[in-house]
Formats: C-alpha cells, structure tokens, sequence
C-alpha cells in the first residue's frame, strides 16, 4: 500500500528543458520500492490542484534512504512541482503498484522505452544487471528530449540504442524496429517495456505474435493512486472472463498477454 510521508528535496536538476530529476530523502520508501512502481505526490501546500501526481521511481538508493523520479513539466500542477526549492519537504505517497516488473534470471533480454516512459526502465535495468544480457532501446522524439543515455550506459549493458524520429540524433526512426531487427538475429525471452500507448501496443502486438514473454508499464491518470478514483481502468482478459482492473492497483506492469490496450 505504501506510505505518506514528508520527504525533504536534497537535489533538483533540470536534465533538458522542462525534464528535471528530484533526489529525495525517503527511507520508509526506498526500503521496500521495486522497479516499475510509483509515486503520488502533492505538488502544492495549498490544495490546490486537489489530485496528486503519479510519478515513476526512477532510482532507488536504498542503502542512503534516497528515491529519485523524473518528471516533464506538462500542466499547472507539475510546474508547481517544479518550483520546489531544495531543502523543502515534498508530501509523497509510495512506493505504490502492486504489479511491479518480475526481475529473475534471463538470458537474453530486450527493455524499450519511450520518451518519459524510459524513465522506469532505469532502475529495472539496475536490478537486472548480472541477471541477463541487456538489449536496450531508447526512443525520443528529437534530440532536445534526449536524456539519461550516460546513465543507463554506466549500468553495463550488453547493447544501448538511442533513437530519434526525426534522426537529429543517433539512430533515426523508431526503438522498436531496432528492437525487432537484433531479436530476429538473436532470440530474446523477455521484453519489458514502457512508453506511450501507440508504442505499447506495437510491442504488445509484436510480442504475442512472436511467442515472446513481454511486460509492460502503463501509463495512466492515476489521481488517487489506490484504486478509489477509478480513473484508470484497463481491460483485463486474464482468467475465466474479460474485466476492468485498475493501473494504480494491479500494475502499472502487466503481462503483455493479460490486458487490452
């Protein structure tokens, strides 16, 4: 279920123009955070915006009590966020999301991202390292939204690239068919990935037909976090019947199989 508590901002920094990354001390959180999960944060004092904000946990440092996330600044409530001057504290509830990645040992592994979605794909790519082999793709519209390549890099991966659809920087055109081209040389048995919904469903698409496990993180309006605003439902075709689950309780991961989109 998580916890509410009052976390004191240590570090902001703006990584590109409107992307910033907050490093916060959150010991009751850090402790039990898995890759995949999230955070709600309120992004004011005064109420005002009344819902919080679902934020993905980028790096769990859980040995100095320290959770990171990063955010893109797209509306009123997370310019507030924006503003928050260091050593102030920050109301976040977390970790939250039952369904985190599953991370074992593999032997081959693809992890694509998109955009912001590359964001909770850090700390799983961490967790997986020793695990497996690591394939991962990386997609951004241009080259001004370009972000974390060095630190994924430093994990040690086996292969990293970096797309742009417009080609202002590295590959260009999209992750996926650079995904597709390195799994038809060398098989993968899982796929994790995280992004907007279009490149969700390619993968999702891809992977069912190709007979290949993939896990995906959904990205929704999670006002409440716990399944009580009931805005984000997503049809679930695991067992007997079709239903609707909740991205903030049931995931934000999911067997590619197990849900509609």
């Amino acid at each position: 279920m998580g916890v509410k508590v009052k976390c004191e901002l240590l570090k902001k920094e703006e990584l590109v123009t409107g992307i910033y990354k907050f490093s916060v001390k959150a010991p009751e959180i850090a402790d039990t955070a898995k890759p995949g999960q999230f955070l709600e944060i309120q992004v004011s004092d005064t109420g005002e915006p009344f819902l919080r904000r679902p934020i993905s946990i980028y790096n769990i440092l859980k040995e100095e009590g320290i959770i990171e996330f990063i955010f893109q600044v797209k509306g009123k409530g997370t310019e507030l966020l924006a503003k928050t001057d260091i050593g102030k504290s920050i109301d976040i509830m977390g970790p939250l999301g039952f369904g985190a990645f599953k991370v074992q040992e593999y032997n081959n592994v693809a992890i694509i991202g998109g955009g912001i979605g590359i964001y909770p794909l850090h700390e799983l790519t961490k967790e997986l390292k020793g695990k497996a082999n690591l394939n991962v793709y990386l997609g951004f519209r241009d080259k001004s939204l370009v972000t974390c390549e060095k630190e994924f890099e430093e994990i040690g991966l086996n292969k990293l690239v970096v797309t742009t659809d417009d080609g202002s920087y590295k590959e260009k055109g999209f992750a996926i068919d650079f995904m597709k081209k390195d799994i038809e040389e060398h098989m993968v048995d899982m796929i994790f990935a995280c992004g907007p919904l279009p490149m969700l469903k390619a993968v999702r698409q891809y992977a069912i037909e190709n007979n290949i496990p993939c896990q995906i993180s959904l990205e929704e309006r999670m006002g409440c976090g716990i399944g009580a605003c009931l805005g984000c439902a997503v049809k679930v075709i695991s067992g007997k019947e079709p239903r609707y689950g909740h991205v903030c309780k049931e995931g934000p991961v999911f067997n590619a199989v197990d849900v509609e989109i």
